[in-house]
Protein backbone atom coordinates (compact mmCIF):
# COMPACT_ATOMS: atom_id res chain seq x y z
CA UNK A 1 0.00 0.00 0.00
CA UNK A 2 1.27 3.56 -1.31
CA UNK A 3 1.40 6.29 1.78
CA UNK A 4 -1.04 8.25 0.07
CA UNK A 5 -3.84 4.80 0.13
CA UNK A 6 -2.66 4.59 3.81
CA UNK A 7 -3.46 8.09 4.64
CA UNK A 8 -6.44 7.65 2.84
CA UNK A 9 -7.65 4.19 4.92
CA UNK A 10 -6.55 6.14 8.15
CA UNK A 11 -9.08 9.01 7.18
CA UNK A 12 -11.49 6.55 5.98
CA UNK A 13 -11.21 4.79 9.08
CA UNK A 14 -12.02 7.76 11.75
CA UNK A 15 -14.76 8.63 9.90
CA UNK A 16 -15.89 6.06 10.04
CA UNK A 17 -15.14 5.55 13.35
CA UNK A 18 -17.09 8.50 14.06
CA UNK A 19 -20.09 7.53 12.03
CA UNK A 20 -20.14 4.14 14.49
CA UNK A 21 -20.09 6.11 17.29
CA UNK A 22 -23.54 7.33 16.66
CA UNK A 23 -25.55 4.67 16.86
CA UNK A 24 -23.50 3.52 20.13
CA UNK A 25 -23.72 6.63 22.20
CA UNK A 26 -27.65 6.46 21.17
CA UNK A 27 -28.11 3.27 22.72
CA UNK A 28 -26.19 3.75 25.82
CA UNK A 29 -28.24 7.59 26.39
CA UNK A 30 -31.23 6.19 26.07
CA UNK A 31 -30.83 3.83 28.83
CA UNK A 32 -30.76 6.72 31.10
CA UNK A 33 -31.85 9.62 29.32
CA UNK A 34 -35.72 9.32 30.49
CA UNK A 35 -34.60 9.24 34.39
CA UNK A 36 -35.51 13.26 35.05
CA UNK A 37 -38.24 13.26 32.30
CA UNK A 38 -40.18 10.64 34.25
CA UNK A 39 -42.02 13.32 36.28
CA UNK A 40 -42.77 14.90 33.49
CA UNK A 41 -44.14 12.04 31.84
CA UNK A 42 -46.19 11.17 35.02
CA UNK A 43 -48.17 14.40 34.68
CA UNK A 44 -48.60 13.70 30.87
CA UNK A 45 -49.76 10.09 30.76
CA UNK A 46 -50.71 9.30 34.33
CA UNK A 47 -48.88 6.16 34.68
CA UNK A 48 -49.24 3.45 37.31
CA UNK A 49 -46.17 2.67 39.64
CA UNK A 50 -46.09 -0.81 37.24
CA UNK A 51 -46.41 1.04 34.20
CA UNK A 52 -43.75 4.13 35.24
CA UNK A 53 -41.38 1.11 36.09
CA UNK A 54 -41.77 -0.40 32.80
CA UNK A 55 -41.35 2.79 30.74
CA UNK A 56 -37.88 2.49 31.98
CA UNK A 57 -36.89 -1.13 32.49
CA UNK A 58 -38.36 -2.18 28.59
CA UNK A 59 -35.76 -0.84 26.79
CA UNK A 60 -32.83 -2.42 29.37
CA UNK A 61 -34.64 -6.03 28.94
CA UNK A 62 -35.22 -5.81 25.45
CA UNK A 63 -31.33 -4.74 24.65
CA UNK A 64 -30.05 -7.18 27.44
CA UNK A 65 -32.48 -10.11 26.78
CA UNK A 66 -31.42 -10.02 22.73
CA UNK A 67 -27.83 -8.86 22.89
CA UNK A 68 -26.16 -12.16 22.18
CA UNK A 69 -29.00 -13.48 19.75
CA UNK A 70 -28.32 -10.35 17.25
CA UNK A 71 -24.73 -10.77 17.74
CA UNK A 72 -25.06 -14.50 16.43
CA UNK A 73 -27.71 -13.27 13.38
CA UNK A 74 -25.30 -10.11 12.09
CA UNK A 75 -22.07 -12.72 11.92
CA UNK A 76 -24.18 -14.62 9.62
CA UNK A 77 -26.17 -12.49 7.61
CA UNK A 78 -24.28 -9.21 7.44
CA UNK A 79 -23.18 -6.30 10.43
CA UNK A 80 -23.54 -4.14 8.18
CA UNK A 81 -27.03 -4.69 7.07
CA UNK A 82 -27.90 -5.40 10.20
CA UNK A 83 -26.99 -2.22 11.65
CA UNK A 84 -28.47 -0.41 8.77
CA UNK A 85 -32.10 -1.91 9.61
CA UNK A 86 -31.49 -1.58 13.50
CA UNK A 87 -30.82 2.19 13.26
CA UNK A 88 -33.73 2.52 11.19
CA UNK A 89 -35.99 0.51 13.45
CA UNK A 90 -34.62 2.75 16.69
CA UNK A 91 -35.51 5.82 14.61
CA UNK A 92 -39.10 4.73 14.16
CA UNK A 93 -38.99 3.14 17.85
CA UNK A 94 -37.97 6.68 18.86
CA UNK A 95 -40.55 9.04 16.57
CA UNK A 96 -43.26 6.34 18.15
CA UNK A 97 -42.26 6.64 21.68
CA UNK A 98 -41.96 10.59 21.45
CA UNK A 99 -45.55 11.00 20.66
CA UNK A 100 -47.09 8.15 22.31
CA UNK A 101 -50.69 9.12 24.09
CA UNK A 102 -50.63 6.32 26.37
CA UNK A 103 -48.20 4.71 28.77
CA UNK A 104 -49.19 1.35 27.16
CA UNK A 105 -47.75 2.78 23.79
CA UNK A 106 -44.84 3.92 25.48
CA UNK A 107 -43.72 0.86 26.99
CA UNK A 108 -44.27 -0.85 23.32
CA UNK A 109 -42.34 1.72 21.72
CA UNK A 110 -39.38 1.85 24.51
CA UNK A 111 -39.22 -2.01 23.61
CA UNK A 112 -39.06 -1.59 20.28
CA UNK A 113 -35.97 0.93 20.52
CA UNK A 114 -34.80 -2.15 23.06
CA UNK A 115 -34.87 -4.65 20.14
CA UNK A 116 -33.15 -2.37 17.99
CA UNK A 117 -30.09 -1.43 20.55
CA UNK A 118 -29.51 -5.07 20.50
CA UNK A 119 -28.51 -4.75 16.64
CA UNK A 120 -26.55 -2.01 17.63
CA UNK A 121 -23.82 -2.90 19.78
CA UNK A 122 -22.39 -6.01 18.77
CA UNK A 123 -22.70 -4.72 15.04
CA UNK A 124 -20.77 -1.40 16.01
CA UNK A 125 -17.98 -3.43 16.99
CA UNK A 126 -17.20 -5.78 14.41
CA UNK A 127 -17.34 -3.32 11.73
CA UNK A 128 -15.33 -0.51 13.51
CA UNK A 129 -12.61 -4.39 13.61
CA UNK A 130 -13.25 -3.90 9.77
CA UNK A 131 -11.96 -0.58 9.54
CA UNK A 132 -8.63 -0.41 11.89
CA UNK A 133 -6.82 -3.42 11.41
CA UNK A 134 -3.30 -2.45 12.79
CA UNK A 135 -3.53 -3.94 15.85
CA UNK A 136 -2.32 -0.37 17.92
CA UNK A 137 -5.00 1.74 15.96
CA UNK A 138 -7.55 -0.52 16.43
CA UNK A 139 -6.87 -0.40 20.49
CA UNK A 140 -7.50 3.54 20.67
CA UNK A 141 -10.21 3.25 18.40
CA UNK A 142 -12.15 0.74 20.92
CA UNK A 143 -10.76 2.86 23.57
CA UNK A 144 -12.80 5.35 22.60
CA UNK A 145 -15.49 3.15 21.72
CA UNK A 146 -15.86 2.61 25.19
CA UNK A 147 -15.77 5.89 26.52
CA UNK A 148 -18.85 7.14 24.16
CA UNK A 149 -20.59 4.19 25.68
CA UNK A 150 -19.83 4.90 29.26
CA UNK A 151 -20.45 8.50 28.63
CA UNK A 152 -24.24 8.33 27.10
CA UNK A 153 -25.09 6.41 30.28
CA UNK A 154 -23.50 9.44 32.43
CA UNK A 155 -24.76 12.15 30.09
CA UNK A 156 -28.07 10.38 29.40
CA UNK A 157 -29.69 12.50 32.58
CA UNK A 158 -27.99 15.85 31.79
CA UNK A 159 -28.70 15.94 28.31
CA UNK A 160 -32.57 15.22 28.96
CA UNK A 161 -32.55 18.18 32.13
CA UNK A 162 -31.63 20.45 29.35
CA UNK A 163 -34.09 19.75 26.55
CA UNK A 164 -37.05 19.49 29.03
CA UNK A 165 -36.05 22.85 30.48
CA UNK A 166 -37.24 24.29 26.54
CA UNK A 167 -39.00 21.66 25.61
CA UNK A 168 -41.81 18.81 26.00
CA UNK A 169 -40.89 15.24 27.24
CA UNK A 170 -40.70 13.71 24.34
CA UNK A 171 -38.03 15.74 23.00
CA UNK A 172 -35.55 13.61 24.59
CA UNK A 173 -36.69 10.79 22.30
CA UNK A 174 -36.63 13.03 19.23
CA UNK A 175 -33.26 14.16 19.17
CA UNK A 176 -32.41 10.67 18.43
CA UNK A 177 -33.66 11.16 15.09
CA UNK A 178 -31.05 13.15 13.45
CA UNK A 179 -27.59 10.78 14.18
CA UNK A 180 -30.22 8.01 12.86
CA UNK A 181 -30.32 9.94 9.68
CA UNK A 182 -26.80 10.92 9.43
CA UNK A 183 -25.95 7.25 10.10
CA UNK A 184 -28.07 5.70 7.19
CA UNK A 185 -26.61 8.12 5.06
CA UNK A 186 -23.00 7.91 5.87
CA UNK A 187 -22.57 4.17 6.77
CA UNK A 188 -23.19 3.09 3.66
CA UNK A 189 -20.15 5.44 2.19
CA UNK A 190 -17.80 4.26 4.74
CA UNK A 191 -18.26 1.43 6.13
CA UNK A 192 -17.82 -1.80 4.66
CA UNK A 193 -20.23 -5.60 5.40
CA UNK A 194 -18.68 -7.95 7.71
CA UNK A 195 -19.37 -11.29 8.08
CA UNK A 196 -17.64 -14.33 10.28
CA UNK A 197 -20.13 -17.16 10.00
CA UNK A 198 -20.50 -19.28 12.92
CA UNK A 199 -21.40 -22.91 13.22
CA UNK A 200 -24.76 -24.03 14.59
CA UNK A 201 -28.14 -22.39 14.21
CA UNK A 202 -29.82 -19.81 16.57
CA UNK A 203 -31.89 -21.80 19.08
CA UNK A 204 -34.79 -19.81 18.69
CA UNK A 205 -36.26 -21.31 21.81
CA UNK A 206 -33.55 -20.20 23.94
CA UNK A 207 -33.93 -16.54 23.17
CA UNK A 208 -37.68 -16.78 23.66
CA UNK A 209 -37.43 -18.40 26.81
CA UNK A 210 -34.44 -16.35 28.11
CA UNK A 211 -36.79 -13.16 27.80
CA UNK A 212 -39.55 -14.29 28.79
CA UNK A 213 -37.99 -15.68 32.16
CA UNK A 214 -36.67 -12.18 33.39
CA UNK A 215 -40.10 -10.43 32.46
CA UNK A 216 -41.77 -12.85 33.84
CA UNK A 217 -39.55 -12.73 37.46
CA UNK A 218 -39.78 -8.93 37.43
CA UNK A 219 -42.98 -8.28 36.68
CA UNK A 220 -44.17 -10.39 39.78
CA UNK A 221 -41.35 -8.58 42.00
CA UNK A 222 -42.82 -4.96 40.58
CA UNK A 223 -46.21 -6.02 41.12
CA UNK A 224 -45.49 -6.97 44.97
CA UNK A 225 -43.62 -4.15 45.67
CA UNK A 226 -46.94 -1.84 44.01
CA UNK A 227 -49.67 -3.76 45.17
CA UNK A 228 -48.30 -6.07 47.75
CA UNK A 229 -48.04 -9.69 47.72
CA UNK A 230 -50.91 -11.57 45.82
CA UNK A 231 -51.24 -14.52 43.59
CA UNK A 232 -50.22 -12.87 40.66
CA UNK A 233 -47.05 -11.78 42.11
CA UNK A 234 -45.96 -14.93 43.35
CA UNK A 235 -47.29 -17.01 40.69
CA UNK A 236 -45.60 -15.02 38.42
CA UNK A 237 -41.86 -15.14 40.17
CA UNK A 238 -42.72 -18.94 40.44
CA UNK A 239 -43.25 -19.10 36.72
CA UNK A 240 -40.57 -16.97 35.43
CA UNK A 241 -37.62 -18.96 37.54
CA UNK A 242 -39.40 -22.14 36.25
CA UNK A 243 -38.94 -20.65 33.34
CA UNK A 244 -35.28 -19.45 33.49
CA UNK A 245 -34.01 -22.84 35.19
CA UNK A 246 -35.45 -24.77 32.19
CA UNK A 247 -33.26 -22.22 29.90
CA UNK A 248 -30.04 -22.76 31.62
CA UNK A 249 -30.58 -26.62 31.49
CA UNK A 250 -31.11 -26.35 28.26
CA UNK A 251 -28.27 -24.11 27.15
CA UNK A 252 -26.10 -27.08 28.84
CA UNK A 253 -27.37 -29.28 26.50
CA UNK A 254 -27.21 -27.69 23.26
CA UNK A 255 -24.28 -27.79 20.95
CA UNK A 256 -23.99 -24.55 20.59
CA UNK A 257 -25.58 -22.48 23.21
CA UNK A 258 -27.05 -18.96 23.24
CA UNK A 259 -25.30 -18.38 26.43
CA UNK A 260 -21.87 -20.64 27.58
CA UNK A 261 -22.90 -21.13 30.99
CA UNK A 262 -19.18 -23.34 31.58
CA UNK A 263 -17.39 -20.38 31.32
CA UNK A 264 -19.10 -19.80 35.05
CA UNK A 265 -16.94 -22.29 36.14
CA UNK A 266 -14.03 -19.89 36.31
CA UNK A 267 -14.18 -17.51 39.46
CA UNK A 268 -12.17 -14.58 37.59
CA UNK A 269 -14.80 -15.12 34.98
CA UNK A 270 -17.78 -14.83 37.41
CA UNK A 271 -16.82 -12.26 39.62
CA UNK A 272 -15.75 -9.89 36.31
CA UNK A 273 -19.73 -10.85 35.30
CA UNK A 274 -21.28 -9.77 38.63
CA UNK A 275 -19.07 -6.39 38.31
CA UNK A 276 -20.74 -6.08 35.30
CA UNK A 277 -24.08 -6.46 36.26
CA UNK A 278 -24.22 -4.98 40.02
CA UNK A 279 -22.76 -1.43 39.42
CA UNK A 280 -25.40 -0.85 36.60
CA UNK A 281 -27.74 -1.94 38.76
CA UNK A 282 -26.91 0.11 41.38
CA UNK A 283 -26.33 3.71 39.22
CA UNK A 284 -29.69 3.06 36.85
CA UNK A 285 -31.68 2.69 40.13
CA UNK A 286 -30.29 5.82 42.08
CA UNK A 287 -30.04 7.88 39.08
CA UNK A 288 -33.57 7.44 38.46
CA UNK A 289 -34.80 8.03 42.10
CA UNK A 290 -32.68 10.57 42.69
CA UNK A 291 -34.31 12.63 39.56
CA UNK A 292 -37.45 11.95 41.21
CA UNK A 293 -36.07 13.10 44.58
CA UNK A 294 -34.39 16.58 43.25
CA UNK A 295 -37.64 17.61 41.04
CA UNK A 296 -40.05 16.29 43.23
CA UNK A 297 -39.35 16.37 46.42
CA UNK A 298 -36.18 19.43 46.67
CA UNK A 299 -38.68 21.30 43.84
CA UNK A 300 -35.58 21.88 42.12
CA UNK A 301 -35.92 23.12 38.08
CA UNK A 302 -35.60 20.18 35.44
CA UNK A 303 -32.10 22.45 34.67
CA UNK A 304 -30.96 22.66 38.19
CA UNK A 305 -31.35 18.57 38.68
CA UNK A 306 -29.75 18.47 35.60
CA UNK A 307 -26.55 20.38 36.08
CA UNK A 308 -26.16 18.82 39.70
CA UNK A 309 -25.58 15.36 37.91
CA UNK A 310 -22.71 17.03 35.66
CA UNK A 311 -19.98 16.38 38.05
CA UNK A 312 -20.30 12.85 38.78
CA UNK A 313 -20.92 12.27 34.82
CA UNK A 314 -17.58 13.96 34.22
CA UNK A 315 -15.97 11.78 36.73
CA UNK A 316 -17.30 8.42 35.64
CA UNK A 317 -16.19 9.25 31.81
CA UNK A 318 -12.75 10.72 33.06
CA UNK A 319 -12.26 7.55 34.94
CA UNK A 320 -13.13 4.92 32.06
CA UNK A 321 -10.77 6.51 29.97
CA UNK A 322 -7.65 6.72 32.65
CA UNK A 323 -8.21 3.40 34.49
CA UNK A 324 -6.87 1.03 31.45
CA UNK A 325 -3.65 3.13 32.32
CA UNK A 326 -3.72 2.43 35.61
CA UNK A 327 -5.03 -0.95 36.25
CA UNK A 328 -2.16 -1.84 33.82
CA UNK A 329 0.45 -0.38 37.18
CA UNK A 330 -1.68 -1.90 40.05
CA UNK A 331 -2.99 -4.71 38.95
CA UNK A 332 -7.13 -5.52 38.13
CA UNK A 333 -7.60 -6.92 41.76
CA UNK A 334 -6.75 -3.52 42.97
CA UNK A 335 -8.92 -1.41 40.54
CA UNK A 336 -11.86 -4.05 40.87
CA UNK A 337 -11.44 -3.04 45.18
CA UNK A 338 -11.74 0.76 44.66
CA UNK A 339 -14.76 -0.17 42.64
CA UNK A 340 -16.90 -1.62 44.85
CA UNK A 341 -15.52 0.53 47.64
CA UNK A 342 -16.02 3.66 45.71
CA UNK A 343 -19.16 2.86 44.72
CA UNK A 344 -20.48 1.47 48.35
CA UNK A 345 -19.23 4.75 50.13
CA UNK A 346 -20.68 6.93 47.13
CA UNK A 347 -23.93 5.41 48.12
CA UNK A 348 -23.90 5.06 51.69
CA UNK A 349 -23.45 9.16 51.00
CA UNK A 350 -27.47 9.31 50.00
CA UNK A 351 -28.37 8.39 53.31
CA UNK A 352 -27.53 12.42 54.40
CA UNK A 353 -29.93 14.04 52.33
CA UNK A 354 -33.18 14.47 53.51
CA UNK A 355 -36.42 16.31 52.54
CA UNK A 356 -35.40 19.88 53.26
CA UNK A 357 -32.20 19.41 51.14
CA UNK A 358 -28.65 18.68 51.80
CA UNK A 359 -27.87 18.86 48.06
CA UNK A 360 -24.14 18.65 48.43
CA UNK A 361 -24.22 15.20 49.65
CA UNK A 362 -26.00 14.42 46.34
CA UNK A 363 -23.53 15.62 44.48
CA UNK A 364 -20.54 14.09 46.25
CA UNK A 365 -22.53 10.87 46.38
CA UNK A 366 -22.55 10.90 42.57
CA UNK A 367 -18.75 12.11 42.22
CA UNK A 368 -16.84 9.16 44.72
CA UNK A 369 -19.77 6.81 43.09
CA UNK A 370 -18.72 7.85 39.74
CA UNK A 371 -15.25 6.53 40.65
CA UNK A 372 -16.20 3.25 40.60
CA UNK A 373 -19.13 3.42 37.48
CA UNK A 374 -16.07 4.56 35.13
CA UNK A 375 -13.58 1.50 36.66
CA UNK A 376 -16.70 -0.80 36.05
CA UNK A 377 -16.78 0.32 32.07
CA UNK A 378 -13.12 -0.01 31.83
CA UNK A 379 -11.90 -3.05 33.48
CA UNK A 380 -14.93 -5.61 33.41
CA UNK A 381 -15.09 -6.92 29.66
CA UNK A 382 -11.16 -7.27 29.83
CA UNK A 383 -10.72 -9.52 32.87
CA UNK A 384 -13.90 -11.56 31.58
CA UNK A 385 -11.98 -12.39 27.98
CA UNK A 386 -8.72 -12.84 30.07
CA UNK A 387 -10.45 -15.61 32.01
CA UNK A 388 -10.72 -17.63 28.69
CA UNK A 389 -8.87 -19.36 26.15
CA UNK A 390 -8.89 -17.19 23.03
CA UNK A 391 -11.29 -19.38 21.44
CA UNK A 392 -14.54 -18.43 24.19
CA UNK A 393 -13.40 -14.74 24.16
CA UNK A 394 -15.91 -14.14 21.99
CA UNK A 395 -18.93 -15.71 24.32
CA UNK A 396 -17.37 -14.25 27.30
CA UNK A 397 -17.44 -10.50 25.55
CA UNK A 398 -20.87 -11.08 24.57
CA UNK A 399 -21.72 -11.93 28.02
CA UNK A 400 -19.79 -9.52 30.20
CA UNK A 401 -21.34 -6.73 27.72
CA UNK A 402 -25.04 -8.24 28.27
CA UNK A 403 -24.51 -8.14 32.17
CA UNK A 404 -24.15 -4.65 31.49
CA UNK A 405 -27.29 -3.87 29.66
CA UNK A 406 -29.42 -6.30 32.31
CA UNK A 407 -27.88 -4.38 35.27
CA UNK A 408 -29.43 -1.43 33.67
CA UNK A 409 -32.54 -2.90 33.55
CA UNK A 410 -32.91 -4.70 37.07
CA UNK A 411 -31.85 -1.84 38.99
CA UNK A 412 -34.74 -0.15 38.14
CA UNK A 413 -36.93 -3.30 38.63
CA UNK A 414 -35.31 -4.70 41.70
CA UNK A 415 -34.01 -1.67 43.78
CA UNK A 416 -36.80 0.41 42.10
CA UNK A 417 -39.35 -1.78 43.81
CA UNK A 418 -37.77 -1.45 46.78
CA UNK A 419 -38.30 1.87 47.01
CA UNK A 420 -42.20 1.69 45.63
CA UNK A 421 -42.64 -1.28 48.32
CA UNK A 422 -41.33 1.23 51.52
CA UNK A 423 -43.05 4.26 49.61
CA UNK A 424 -46.89 2.52 49.19
CA UNK A 425 -45.66 1.02 53.66
CA UNK A 426 -44.69 4.37 55.09
CA UNK A 427 -46.56 6.87 52.70
CA UNK A 428 -49.68 8.34 53.10
CA UNK A 429 -51.88 5.75 50.87
CA UNK A 430 -53.40 8.00 48.81
CA UNK A 431 -51.59 6.97 45.05
CA UNK A 432 -49.14 4.34 44.64
CA UNK A 433 -46.50 6.79 43.60
CA UNK A 434 -45.07 10.43 44.62
CA UNK A 435 -45.44 11.90 41.54
CA UNK A 436 -49.45 10.81 41.28
CA UNK A 437 -49.72 11.84 45.04
CA UNK A 438 -48.50 15.46 44.80
CA UNK A 439 -51.19 15.75 41.69
CA UNK A 440 -54.13 14.97 43.71
CA UNK A 441 -55.99 18.03 44.19
CA UNK A 442 -56.22 19.66 47.40
CA UNK A 443 -53.83 17.36 49.23
CA UNK A 444 -53.22 18.66 52.77
CA UNK A 445 -49.47 19.36 53.52
CA UNK A 446 -49.03 16.85 56.37
CA UNK A 447 -49.87 14.36 53.56
CA UNK A 448 -47.35 15.81 51.24
CA UNK A 449 -44.99 15.84 53.96
CA UNK A 450 -45.08 12.15 54.57
CA UNK A 451 -45.39 11.19 51.16
CA UNK A 452 -41.98 13.47 50.62
CA UNK A 453 -40.68 11.25 53.54
CA UNK A 454 -41.40 8.04 52.61
CA UNK A 455 -39.73 8.24 49.43
CA UNK A 456 -36.84 10.07 50.34
CA UNK A 457 -36.78 6.69 53.24
CA UNK A 458 -37.31 4.58 49.84
CA UNK A 459 -34.11 5.99 48.44
CA UNK A 460 -32.70 5.54 51.58
CA UNK A 461 -32.97 1.57 52.02
CA UNK A 462 -32.35 1.06 47.91
CA UNK A 463 -28.96 2.85 48.41
CA UNK A 464 -28.28 1.08 51.16
CA UNK A 465 -29.17 -2.39 49.91
CA UNK A 466 -26.83 -1.75 47.14
CA UNK A 467 -24.28 -0.15 48.89
CA UNK A 468 -24.14 -3.66 50.83
CA UNK A 469 -24.16 -5.76 47.72
CA UNK A 470 -20.95 -3.88 46.61
CA UNK A 471 -19.20 -4.02 50.13
CA UNK A 472 -19.96 -7.79 49.38
CA UNK A 473 -18.54 -7.79 46.08
CA UNK A 474 -15.32 -6.15 47.45
CA UNK A 475 -14.94 -9.05 49.87
CA UNK A 476 -15.37 -11.77 47.26
CA UNK A 477 -13.26 -9.84 44.83
CA UNK A 478 -10.62 -10.10 47.26
CA UNK A 479 -10.97 -13.59 47.69
CA UNK A 480 -11.15 -14.65 44.81
CA UNK A 481 -9.18 -12.94 42.33
CA UNK A 482 -5.01 -13.07 42.14
CA UNK A 483 -3.18 -10.21 43.12
CA UNK A 484 -1.96 -9.78 39.90
CA UNK A 485 -3.46 -10.97 36.26
CA UNK A 486 -1.22 -14.48 34.99
CA UNK A 487 0.87 -13.99 31.85
CA UNK A 488 -1.04 -16.01 30.06
CA UNK A 489 -4.49 -14.18 30.73
CA UNK A 490 -2.74 -11.10 29.70
CA UNK A 491 -2.12 -12.33 26.59
CA UNK A 492 -5.77 -13.52 25.80
CA UNK A 493 -6.58 -10.02 26.49
CA UNK A 494 -4.69 -8.70 24.08
CA UNK A 495 -5.17 -10.98 21.44
CA UNK A 496 -9.07 -10.28 21.81
CA UNK A 497 -7.88 -6.67 21.82
CA UNK A 498 -6.25 -7.01 18.76
CA UNK A 499 -8.29 -8.38 17.13
CA UNK A 500 -9.22 -12.62 17.63
CA UNK A 501 -13.06 -11.01 18.95
CA UNK A 502 -15.10 -7.96 18.46
CA UNK A 503 -18.20 -8.47 20.32
CA UNK A 504 -16.90 -6.83 23.03
CA UNK A 505 -18.52 -2.62 23.15
CA UNK A 506 -17.00 -2.21 26.16
CA UNK A 507 -13.23 -3.63 26.26
CA UNK A 508 -10.42 -1.30 26.81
Amino acid sequence: MTQRDSRTTGTRAWLGLLVVLGPVLLVSMDGSILFLAMPRVSQALSPSADQALWILDSYGFAVGSLLIAFGNIGDRYGRLRLLMIGAAVFGIGSAAAAYAPTPELLIAARALMGVAGATLLPSALAVLSELFTEPRRRAQAIGIFAATFAAGFAVGPVIGGLLLERFWWGSVLLINLPVVVAFLCLAPVLLREVRAPRQGRIDLASVVTSAVGLLLTIYGLKHAAAEGLSGTAVGAVIAGIAVMVWFGRRQLRLEHPLIDFSLFRDRIFTVAVITGLIPLAAWSATAYLAGIYLQSVLDLPVLHAALLALPGAVVLVTTSIVTPVLADRVGKRTMLLACHLSIAFGLLLLLLTTVEGRIGWYVASTVVAGIGYGISFAVVADIAVGAVPPERAGSAGAIAETSNELGNALGIAMLGSVAALLFRLQGPDLAPTLDETLQLPALAAAAIADAKSAFVAGLHVAAAVAAALHLALGLVTLRWLPARQTPSAAARSSAVVTGRSHTNPLHT
